[in-house]
């Protein structure tokens, strides 16, 4: 455990033990929230997924969406990267691709809030084993 040498060191403290207390709630009723999965293999950080990733952990709090942002590994869509992967609850999930700083702004206005589609939309292009 570390010394808390000012109110400042407090407060740090208490954000991380806050932050993890989040993370497990927001797991455990994951069904019932946006999941924002962000592609961060070497591609997409490559092409600024972390920025973006770190837009939307910023931003959706602030615009009252109840979401979990998550990283994920290669969607396959390089040539489109960043890439980022939305499931509303209930719903199947939508992969946006070259998502800027500015575009993930209006996915969460009007995608997320008020349910719009965005340009930039990857379209499903594969089928499952059994709809073969």
């Amino acid at each position: 455990m570390e010394k808390i040498k000012s109110l400042a060191d407090l407060k740090r403290i208490k954000e991380s033990v806050q932050a993890k207390i989040d993370l497990r709630e927001k797991s455990e009723q994951v069904e019932e929230l946006v999941q924002v999965k962000v592609a961060m293999a070497t591609c997409g950080i490559a092409a600024g997924s972390k920025e973006i990733m770190t837009y939307f952990i910023n931003h959706l709090d602030e615009n009252g969406i109840r979401a979990v942002v998550t990283q994920t590994g290669c969607m396959g869509y390089c040539y489109a990267e960043p890439t980022v992967e939305i499931t509303k609850p209930g719903r199947e999930p939508i992969v946006f691709g070259e998502v800027t700083v500015k575009r993930a702004g209006e996915i969460i206005q009007k995608y997320l809030k008020n349910d719009e589609l965005v340009d930039g939309i990857i379209p499903v292009n594969y089928h499952t084993s059994h709809e073969s």
